[in-house]
């Protein structure tokens, strides 16, 4: 699984409505409104390198008042799930 953060630029009227339309994307897990120079934060977790293209550059820059995105793949993700789950094999519960 390849998980890619990509930091969007909006129209700022708008950032509700074109939030929701990235939010629908099939690959998108979670959209984040925030603050500084971007307006959007989107996590978006596909199969290969080639599903970032359709998703990225495809579906989202296309969604009406995006203006701009930066993207980053991750090479790996590190979670306190992942040490809690880490940490409880083999002990019973």
């Amino acid at each position: 699984m390849i998980t890619a953060i990509v930091l969007i630029k909006t129209s700022v009227d708008r950032i509700p409505e074109i939030a929701e339309s990235i939010a629908a994307l099939d690959s998108v897990s979670e959209v984040f409104s925030v603050t500084g120079t971007y307006d959007l934060i989107a996590m978006v977790r596909v199969a290969s390198h080639d599903d970032l293209a359709d998703i990225i550059p495809g579906r989202i820059s296309r969604i009406p008042g995006v203006q701009a995105t930066d993207t980053h793949v991750a090479f790996r993700t590190y979670s306190q799930h992942d040490l809690e789950a880490a940490f409880a094999i083999g002990l019973d519960s």
